[in-house]
């Protein structure tokens, strides 16, 4: 899930103070099931798994469901996955929404894309179609997506896509495995290609509560080396820094758990018909089958977007929130409570800080600021960040992970939120 902007915050704000609720924006995923088996992924789901596929819901409960959003208001979609295209019949629905009128942006691996698909599309061009790359060599690349012939069937996909002018852009989840080539991912994108990249480096453990994900991320002392190493990373996180500092703590002006615009101005709808804030907030969702999608929107997910807040955390009176990829899904996915800080998204966020010379107010009981437990070792890796002494163009090569993912403790390792 991506961060919140600071602007994308206050104007959920301001329409929540207005009262004003209306769901502009849908995440619909179509499947889990995928060609790759990435190793930091949180839902993908083998190609042959037939149970998921039954479950999935039809073309015809896919048409339903778009003819209701019309009638709500919707008008942004995003398709994803799981792979898009590994829905045979995802095309017949991606044209039926294109007729209604919605702007359509699709996230893709690239793997499946052929001349025909690509040709479709510059038929029927959406918004936007976003294509993760996962390493600039080959070894890399499949590195970390397990499947062999994987990268020359990407880079086929985004030539494709390419040739026939479509609204392309790439992006990467930043890994232990390919950190080394996210700068010349970068330089593919923007210098070859000539289209937008963008890099995160968060991510959750699987939504079947595995941990596994977790093995491959990065550390916090990495994930913001690499974001002060973009072109304008350093000046981008200043101007986030100067806003919120002249605001009031954000997220103490609301009383309620969820802050974002899940439940407000949007909501996911997962592969098996079922609504939730999110794609990644998997813990508390509402099946539409037999219900329809606007008495879900109406009543069960506003009563628990309403939700209030049950105690107070170092979050609430936080300063740097448009530094944090903090969510309640993270908790959920991460500690197995919404209300929970995930401890590695606030270092981020501090560390963030310290590297760009932000001092943080004193919000609470925060092992990162100062007094804190940690805060002598985040100010040494600020103070590296700073003075370059991380070359990230210096990494080395796809490191050894197989031991840490074959620790049982590590692959089956519940977050608590599915009792599992």
């Amino acid at each position: 899930m991506e961060q919140l902007s600071y602007g994308a915050f206050s104007a959920d704000l301001h329409q929540r103070q207005a009262g004003e609720r209306a769901p502009l924006q849908v995440s619909i995923e179509v499947t889990r099931r995928c060609p790759l088996e990435c190793l930091h992924c949180y839902n993908n789901l083998p190609m042959g798994d037939m149970e998921a596929k039954r479950r999935e819901l039809s073309k015809e409960e896919h048409f339903r469901m778009l003819d209701e959003l019309v009638e709500m208001g919707c008008f942004w979609l995003l398709y994803t996955g799981g792979e898009i295209f590994a829905r045979k019949d995802f095309l017949e629905i991606y044209t039926y929404a294109k007729k209604k009128g919605f702007l359509i942006t699709l996230f893709s691996n690239g793997t499946i894309i052929n001349e025909q698909i690509a040709d479709y599309l510059a038929e029927w061009p959406p918004f936007a179609i976003e294509i993760t790359l996962y390493g600039r060599t080959r070894e890399t690349y499949e590195a970390l997506t397990a499947i062999s012939g994987s990268y020359d069937r990407c880079l086929r996909g985004i030539k494709l896509l390419k040739e026939r002018g479509l609204p392309l852009k790439l992006k990467t989840v930043a890994t232990s495995v390919n950190k080394h080539e996210v700068t010349a991912m970068r330089r593919f994108a923007e210098e070859e290609l000539g289209v937008e990249f963008k890099m995160d480096g968060q991510i959750n453990p699987r939504i079947d509560c595995s941990q596994s994900p977790l093995a491959v991320r990065l550390t916090p002392e990495e994930v913001v080396a690499l974001d002060m190493s973009a072109p304008k990373g350093v000046s981008e996180y200043r101007k986030l820094a100067k806003r919120d500092f002249e605001n009031p703590p954000s997220l103490s002006q609301i009383d309620t758990v969820y802050f974002c615009g899940g439940g407000m101005n949007s909501f996911a709808i997962n592969a098996y018909g079922e609504i939730g804030i999110c794609v990644i907030s998997q813990q508390e969702t509402f099946g539409i089958r037999g219900v329809g999608v606007k008495a879900v929107w109406e009543e069960s997910l506003l009563q628990l977007r309403n939700r209030k807040r049950t105690r107070m955390t170092k979050c609430v009176q936080c300063r740097i929130q448009s530094l944090c990829g903090m969510c309640p899904a993270n908790g959920e996915m991460e500690n197995g409570d919404r209300e929970s800080p995930v401890a590695f998204l606030c270092n981020v966020a501090h560390l963030r800080a310290a590297a760009i010379g932000a001092e943080v107010p004193e919000h609470g009981d925060c092992e990162f600021c100062a007094g804190g437990s940690e805060h002598e070792a985040l100010q040494e890796s600020a103070r590296r960040i700073a003075n370059k002494e991380i070359d990230v163009e210096s990494w080395a090569g796809p490191q050894q992970v197989l031991q840490i993912l074959n620790n049982p403790s590590v692959a089956a390792g519940g977050c608590g939120s599915c009792g599992r």
